[in-house]
């Protein structure tokens, strides 16, 4: 596996990062504990080192499985996780959102869960309508100072608040925002509207999830499974449901055809040849096994032209045509 530069931090991380919220079955879909030890070992003997969690996944349980396997061998591993949402069904209102308070109490539990003493990359999930931008970025460099915290993301924010949130950092020298996570695949294109020209101008690292649309993009819902479409009440999903991304979809599996390759991997190395970070959520060692292919996948000029063209938004394919040749958000450098 290849190594990229993470934003301006100097760290260099995996090309895919290993999500986790299928690790744990409290949502009544996910992994048990054998089979996530055995997609965490997988993705680690490949030279995986990126390992994203939240509070939130599978109600405290993500982190929990991953305390453990992280015993012995913490320094190998970038460990992200994320706050807002509290780690159980009904949290109370003190311990979630974005408040100081609700951030110093989730993070203290989210140490205790992951065994460790420090969280690398802390995400704020996603806004909470409430908090303001100033207070967010005091209360990460509080944690930052009190060696809780080594980097601050913020997940699911809007462009304007992730370019908010960075220029205040830079003000107050506070910790500064190194990522933002957001949705990005084929079927979901928006970020290259806003968040993936300001991520790039920031200076702060893309981690893009779902590339697999929720896995409508690999093809498999066409064979009758189920997967996200009902394990999670239909959330984090791209229905095919436009004759659009049912063009997007062949495409997807006319390359793969093409590469002797799987169509998860053609949509993940899509992905990354954009200049983000894709982050995988595989529920089982052979969707991991098959979504790591991604990383030795090289998709020619022809096949990422033609999935750019199926997959554009409208207005960008009024304006296809006349667009010059394929302008790639830039990715960081590989680091050998």
């Amino acid at each position: 596996m290849q190594f990229h530069t993470f934003g301006t931090t100097g760290l260099a991380l995996s090309q895919i990062a290993l999500g986790t919220a299928n690790f744990g079955q409290r949502w009544g879909h996910g992994a048990d504990a054998a089979e996530s030890a055995a997609i965490f070992n997988a993705y680690a003997e490949a030279g995986g080192n990126v390992i994203d969690t939240a509070d939130v996944y599978q109600f405290g349980q993500s982190e929990e499985i991953l305390g453990g396997l992280l015993a012995g061998r913490r320094e190998e591993f970038f460990l992200a996780t994320k706050f807002t949402n509290g780690a159980a069904p009904q949290a109370g209102r003190l311990v979630t959102g974005n408040s100081r308070k609700a951030m110093v109490a989730s993070v203290e539990a989210s140490l205790r869960r992951l065994q460790t003493d420090r969280i690398d990359l802390y995400w704020v999930h996603h806004p909470d309508g409430v908090t303001p931008s100033d207070e967010i970025v005091r209360g990460l460099d509080d944690l930052a100072r009190a060696g809780k915290i080594l980097y601050a993301g913020l997940s699911n924010f809007p462009a304007w608040r992730l370019a908010r949130a960075v220029t205040l950092a830079e003000l107050t020298r506070s910790v500064p925002i190194a990522a933002a996570q957001f949705e990005y695949s084929l079927v979901h294109r928006a970020p290259e509207a806003d968040l993936l020209p300001a991520a790039r101008a920031l200076g702060v690292a893309p981690v893009t999830w779902s590339p697999l649309g929720g896995g409508m993009l690999t093809g498999k819902y066409r064979q009758g499974e189920q997967g996200r479409a009902q394990g999670l009440g239909g959330e984090v999903f791209q229905a095919e449901d436009t004759p659009q991304r049912a063009a997007v979809l062949d495409e997807v599996l006319a390359i793969a055809g093409e590469l002797g390759a799987s169509p998860d991997q053609v949509a993940i190395a899509w992905v990354a040849s954009r200049g983000a970070q894709p982050l995988i959520g595989p529920r089982s060692l052979a969707q991991l096994r098959s979504n790591l292919g991604a990383a030795g996948l090289a998709l020619t000029p022809a096949q990422l032209a033609r999935l750019d063209a199926v997959s554009a938004p409208p207005r960008a394919a009024a304006a296809a045509s006349a667009a010059p040749a394929r302008d790639a958000v830039a990715a960081g450098p590989v680091v050998a």
